[in-house]
């Protein structure tokens, strides 16, 4: 390892902090002003990961593994919402992995290009797994837009529900559909609904 030249890993380091400022475009079209960033996203998908692939039996440090490195491509496409995806080709994701890891040390090239190519075919028990948690997440982010009064965000509301497949991402679905988002902290609280 002391042998190996990390300066291309440095730079990815640097390049994956750009996500802490990328928005996710989709919810300007909803009219939130100041949406959350990639990297936010990414972070409350790979928990929600873990706890569906727990609950389905799946490796639940796999699939946060994975949700964590779904939006990578993201650092160098932006994040194309599903309207300019139909003017615009946003890039494939295991193309743009590759570009982003070709002069990384062997070891850590294959093992990232592995999880993106994992993630994006969707086989595995993991990959469908964090894919769900992606899904969930867009709506439960859509759920918190609406109570802040952006009535518009119901379509990612929506969208994103009929989008999960699995078992337990469907009942978290319907779990979170029937709570207001503040319900956590009045449960922290002690009070009563």
């Amino acid at each position: 390892m002391a042998d190996q030249d990390l300066t291309d890993v440095a730079h990815f380091l640097w390049e994956a902090g750009t996500l802490k400022t990328a928005r996710r475009t989709g919810w300007w079209m909803a009219g939130v002003r100041d949406p959350e960033s990639v990297a936010e996203h990414a972070w409350r998908t790979s928990v929600i990961a873990s706890v569906i692939a727990t609950l389905e039996g799946a490796d639940a440090a796999r699939a946060a593994h994975l949700a964590v490195w779904h939006d990578t491509k993201e650092t160098r496409t932006g994040d194309v919402n599903h309207l300019g995806k139909k003017y615009t080709d946003p890039g494939d994701p295991e193309a743009v992995t590759v570009d982003q890891t070709v002069g990384m040390p062997e070891i850590l090239r294959t093992a990232i290009r592995a999880v993106v190519a994992e993630y994006e075919a969707r086989e595995t028990p993991e990959a469908i797994c964090a894919r769900d948690a992606d899904k969930l997440e867009c709506m439960l982010q859509g759920l918190e837009y609406r109570g802040q009064g952006y009535e518009a965000a119901q379509r990612w509301v929506d969208n994103s529900r009929a989008r999960i497949v699995t078992a337990a991402g469907q009942r978290l679905a319907d779990e979170l559909l029937a709570q207001a988002p503040l319900d956590w902290l009045r449960a922290a609280m002690g009070e009563k609904g």
